[in-house]
C-alpha cells in the first residue's frame, strides 16, 4: 500500500474513529519499538531540563509607535520544541524562532514555550489549555513540533492524529495561525539497525503523512522534520547532535529553526507572494495525500492548503539563525488590561 494511501486511512480514522495500526505487522512494529526504546536507553538522555526561553525578543524593535504590541508566539511539543540538550535559552528552537521571526516583521515577539520533554500528542490538550487559558490574550501564532513519543511509545497513529488535530483545531478557532513540525525520522538513531531502521523510519513518515493531512484542513502548514539531520549528523555527528547522540545539539537545533522560519513567516503573511509555487524549486501543487507523502520523504518541505482538495508543496530557501549571535530574552511584558 503506498504512504499516501496509508496516511489518508490514519487520517481518515482519526476523524471518524477507529484504532490499529494500519501499518506494517503489530508483531513487526513491537520490535522496531522495542529496538528504538533499547536505541534511546543506549544513548541515555541524563540531560538537565531544558532552558526557560519565555520572554522578549526583538526588543530593540519596540517603542511608543508600535501600538500594534509585540506577536505573541507559542511553542508547544515534546523535548525537541522544549530545547532540551542546549545550555543556553537562545540555542533553544523557540528563542531562534522568535528572534528571526522579529528580523523579519521588525517588530518584537513574545514567546511562551509550553512544550514538555516526553510529551506525546495526548498532552497537547493540556498545552494548549496553558495557552488559552487566562487573561492574556491568545497567541498569534503557534509551532508545534510532536510525534516522535508516540511512536516510540506504542500510541496508535490514528489517537496521534487525532489529538494533533483536536489541538490545532483549538488554537485555529482562538485565532492564531499554526506550523506543524512533523514526526522526525526514527530511522536516524545510530544504535537501530537495518531491518529495523527502516521499519522505523516507515512507521515515522506514515505518521507525519499523516499528521499533515490532517492539519493542513484544519487551515494550518506543516514542515517536515524528517531526517533533516540525519545528512548533516553523518559529516559532523559531534556538532548536530547534543551529549546524549539523541537530541539536537544548538547547531542541530539551528538548522531545525532555518526550515520551519520561511514556514512561520509565511504564515503571518510577511513575505508577500511567498505562496506562489517556484517550479525552479521543484515545487508543486498535489493531491493533499500525495503532497503530504511527498513531504514525509524529503525533510524541510512545506505543505499548505491550496484550492479545494489541493495542496502546496513547497521548498523554501532556508533563512540562516546564528544561535550563538543572540541576545538573551528579555523578561515578558504583562498582558494588555492587566
Amino acid at each position: 500500500m503506498s504512504r499516501a494511501r496509508t496516511a489518508r486511512r490514519i487520517a481518515a480514522g482519526a476523524a471518524y474513529g477507529g484504532g490499529g495500526l494500519g501499518l506494517v505487522g503489530v508483531a513487526a512494529v513491537g520490535l522496531v519499538l522495542a529496538e528504538v526504546q533499547f536505541a534511546k536507553r543506549t544513548v541515555g538522555t541524563g540531560l538537565p531540563d531544558p532552558p526557560r526561553a519565555d520572554g522578549l525578543y526583538g526588543s530593540e524593535f519596540s517603542g511608543p509607535e508600535l501600538s500594534p504590541g509585540p506577536l505573541r508566539m507559542g511553542m508547544l511539543g515534546d523535548s525537541t520544541a522544549a530545547g532540551l540538550g542546549v545550555r543556553r535559552a537562545r540555542q533553544t528552537p523557540g528563542a531562534l524562532l522568535a528572534s528571526g521571526l522579529a528580523a523579519v516583521a521588525e517588530r518584537p515577539v513574545e514567546l511562551r514555550n509550553v512544550a514538555l520533554s516526553g510529551a506525546k500528542s495526548d498532552d497537547l490538550d493540556r498545552q494548549v489549555g496553558l495557552l488559552l487559558d487566562g487573561d492574556a490574550p491568545p497567541p498569534d501564532v503557534c509551532v508545534i513540533m510532536i510525534g516522535a513519543n508516540d511512536v516510540t511509545r506504542r500510541m496508535p497513529l490514528t489517537q496521534s492524529v487525532r489529538f494533533l488535530t483536536g489541538a490545532v483545531r483549538r488554537l485555529r478557532l482562538a485565532g492564531a495561525e499554526v506550523v506543524v513540525g512533523t514526526c522526525p525520522d526514527l530511522g536516524t538513531i545510530e544504535p537501530v539497525y537495518q531491518p529495523l531502521r527502516w521499519m522505523a523510519r516507515r512507521v515515522s513518515r506514515q505518521l507525519a503523512a499523516a499528521q499533515t493531512i490532517g492539519v493542513v484542513a484544519l487551515g494550518a502548514r506543516t514542515i517536515s522534520m524528517g531526517d533533516l539531520l540525519g545528512p548533516e549528523f553523518a559529516a559532523n555527528p559531534r556538532e548536530m547532535f547534543g551529549p546524549d547522540s539523541y537530541h539536537p545539539s544548538a547547531e542541530g537545533y539551528a538548522t531545525a529553526a532555518m526550515a520551519i522560519l520561511p514556514t512561520l513567516c509565511a504564515a503571518l503573511g510577511l513575505w508577500p507572494g511567498s505562496d506562489r509555487l517556484d517550479v525552479s524549486r521543484d515545487e508543486d501543487m498535489l493531491p493533499v495525500a500525495k503532497a503530504a507523502s511527498a513531504a514525509a520523504g524529503e525533510a524541510g518541505t512545506e505543505v499548505t492548503a491550496a484550492r479545494g482538495p489541493w495542496a502546496l508543496l513547497k521548498h523554501r530557501r532556508r533563512r540562516r539563525v546564528p544561535a550563538e549571535d543572540l541576545p538573551d530574552p528579555a523578561p515578558p511584558q504583562p498582558a494588555r488590561g492587566a
